[in-house]
């Protein structure tokens, strides 16, 4: 099944198929029209490609009905779609746009929006994808280097939408609200494909953690995806005593916390169902309720925790009574699909960049975890996350949970600084829900049994924001090049041999 045959599935039916917002009204297209004006949209952009060259159109547009559009215009199977992240500039921006080959960037809707006002009848492109066929390109959120830019067939659309509407039970009577970056793989995995599966109907809006509620009551919004922060942002919007009166059942993503999902779920009176996986899709971790506290999840079969240096199997995690990490240094590794590549296609034009991912045939994630003995999977951070500390491997994840356990904590960053001697020292940045002191700090790292004394941040910065992907992730990098930080302001220091902060 390709994207095409969804659409032309859709191509006569008059149920909602997208709304949206503008001039303070929500507006609406059946899929007939949605259908419609996609063939009208590719027939322009087809008259613009050279036959000659890769047929990729760049889409630096927000979230919108363009956007939406121009998702289905590809579909249709006449050319690609490039999705430029439309927080980078410069120079940053042109390399994205020479890498993927684009004929042609679209920075504006008005091409897409004439479609939608065309009353002609155009045909389809003449087409045939095949379900391995590119549909899009979706750069990576460049967390760890350099955008790269994954190859997204049509089967990676059509095979996770298929997967979301089994495993959540969605069905031809949702509404989805979709408000992640739509040049971003969880937007249209995630939010677009599973209603174009079911014929459900998907509104289109940027995020915005006050606008969010007001979005689903007037959407009627049933599902949203996210990935990231977003569960924390709307948590810390002034809660009111109707907010679990709208109509949202259930919210799916990955990357929120234990206590943001729980938070969440009691709040808006929804259930949220967080998962691990990747722009490349080719590793998949499941949360399940019967998973302790701070596991990542069960990984599907194929999945595996592999050592870097030796491609073997990492040992079982060990714990102390206390539920500290003994054996971090033979239990942390890399995890990989040891079957294969999964559902990754490979990145466009980069062929170092996908022969670093796919050593020994097998897809390694760059994401650092450790496993359990009863096969439980905990995150550790990505693979430049390693902290050297007075001799003993730290990974930085595990600290950053034990953070996130004071209610006053609502972010919390750990990266590495340098030792003046040698290896690392921690340095963490937070953003606070509600003051909180260096005393208090003290005393909540001191009661906390599970963490050991070498993983107590020697620095730690009050930050207002994080450096951040478009999808929200934090930049580490970017934090660690600030160097060592410097009491004052904000910033408080751990005596070198001592718990106490000044």
């Amino acid at each position: 099944m390709t994207v095409r045959d969804l659409l032309l599935a859709r191509a006569d039916d008059d149920r909602p198929a997208l709304r949206w917002r503008e001039a303070g009204s929500v507006h609406e297209l059946s899929w007939r029209q949605y259908v419609a004006a996609a063939a009208r949209l590719a027939a322009a952009l087809e008259e613009r490609l050279d036959p000659a060259l890769p047929p990729h159109v760049g889409v630096l547009l927000p979230n919108g009905p363009a956007f939406a559009l121009h998702l289905a215009a590809a579909g249709l199977g006449g050319h690609v779609l490039v999705g430029l992240n439309a927080t980078r500039r410069g120079d940053a921006l042109a390399a994205d746009v020479a890498k993927a080959d684009c004929q042609v960037v679209v920075d504006s809707a008005d091409v897409a929006l004439g479609a939608l006002a065309d009353p002609a009848t155009v045909p389809p492109p003449d087409a045939a994808p095949a379900d391995g066929s590119l549909f899009m390109l979706i750069f990576t959120s460049g967390t760890s280097g350099s955008p790269k830019a994954v190859r997204v067939t049509h089967e990676k659309i059509t095979g996770p939408g298929t997967h979301l509407v089994g495993r959540l039970g969605l069905g031809a009577d949702d509404v989805h609200y979709v408000s992640m970056p739509m040049f971003h793989s969880n937007a249209v995995m995630a939010g677009w494909a599973p209603a174009l599966t079911t014929g459900a109907t998907f509104a289109v809006a940027g995020f915005s953690a006050r606008g969010f509620l007001p979005d689903v009551r007037d959407f009627g919004a049933t599902y949203a995806n996210y990935v990231g922060k977003p569960l924390t942002y709307v948590l810390a919007t002034p809660e009111h005593d109707d907010d679990a009166d709208n109509p949202l059942r259930l919210v799916f993503g990955n990357e929120a916390n234990e206590a943001d999902i729980a938070a969440f779920g009691r709040r808006f009176g929804c259930t949220v169902v967080d998962s691990y996986s990747s722009t490349e899709n080719a590793v998949i971790v499941q949360r399940r309720p019967d998973m302790p506290a701070g596991a990542l999840g069960m990984p599907l079969p194929g999945v595996a925790v592999l050592s870097p240096e030796t491609g073997a199997v990492t040992p079982d995690a060990r714990f102390d009574d206390a539920g500290r990490l003994l054996n971090a240094d033979e239990a942390v590794g890399e995890l990989v699909n040891t079957t294969g590549s999964g559902a990754f296609a490979g990145y466009y034009n980069d062929p170092d960049a996908e022969a670093e991912r796919m050593r020994g045939g097998m897809y390694w994630s760059g994401d650092l975890a450790y496993r359990d003995a009863d096969g439980w999977v905990y995150f550790a951070g990505r693979s430049g996350e390693w902290l050297r500390v007075d001799g003993e491997n730290l990974a930085a994840a595990p600290v950053e949970r034990i953070l996130l356990r004071h209610p006053a904590i609502g972010e919390a960053a750990v990266y590495a600084v340098p030792d003046p001697k040698v290896g690392d020292q921690v340095a963490c940045a937070l953003i606070l829900r509600s003051p909180l002191t260096a005393a208090d700090l003290e005393h909540f790292l001191a009661a906390q049994d599970d963490l050991s004394p070498k993983a107590w941040p020697r620095y730690v910065r009050v930050v207002d924001s994080l450096p951040r992907t478009a999808t929200n992730k934090v930049v580490k990098r970017d934090l660690a090049a600030g160097g060592v930080p410097a009491p004052g302001d904000g910033v408080w220091v751990r005596e070198e041999r001592g718990t106490a902060y000044r």
